[in-house]
């Protein structure tokens, strides 16, 4: 997956792969068996690359070991998984303990409405590992044109389905035209 998002960040800003060889002194080669996920980076590469694309590095690495299955490339994971944006926290209440069954987990996001009762209460907290793809079924934080939102993620004929638990909350389908990203798994509650 991580080829897959370097070669997203590379076309987006319409950069070829000799220039960033050149750029960050990887062999032309190497950066195609890179970008076919054929190899991985090290990570002093990945350090490079972005550099070189002036894109976090953090946003990568989060997909560094991650493998795309079939349903994800029907729905185009890549398309909705970012590379250049970070979630922006208006609070911090302090520090959680990480349970040992999430040592994957970046953040841990506290539940603020009853949308996903009775799985996840509100006040209760879940732990989020970022940039994840997600299989049908996975719960998962999302960005949907600019609201963000825990949902229950589904696939349909390579189209998005987002389902709240609180059968009180309409399904969502997300459109062609919406603003979707992927921030990242439910991991535990």
């Amino acid at each position: 997956m991580i080829g897959d998002m370097i070669a997203k960040a590379r076309k987006e800003k319409k950069m070829t792969k000799t220039e960033l060889s050149r750029l960050t002194d990887i062999n032309i080669g190497h950066l195609t068996h890179i970008e076919k996920g054929e190899r991985n980076p090290s990570h002093k590469a990945l350090k490079n690359i972005c550099k070189a694309l002036d894109i976090p590095y953090q946003q990568l690495m989060y997909t560094y070991d991650k493998v795309i299955n079939e349903d994800q490339e029907n729905y185009n994971v890549i398309s909705h998984i970012s590379y250049n944006k970070l979630l922006a926290v208006d609070s911090v209440s302090g520090f959680i303990d990480c349970p040992p069954n999430v040592p994957s987990s970046a953040i841990a996001l506290k539940i603020n409405d009853d949308s996903m009762a009775p799985t996840f209460a509100k006040d209760s907290y879940v732990f989020i590992e970022f940039n994840t793809p997600l299989n049908s079924r996975d719960y998962g934080l999302f960005s949907l044109n600019g609201d963000i939102i825990i949902r229950k993620f589904f696939t349909r004929n390579g189209k998005i389905i987002l389902r709240a638990d609180n059968k009180n909350n309409p399904e969502i389908s997300v459109k062609k035209d919406d603003v979707f990203y992927i921030i990242g798994k439910i991991l535990s509650k």
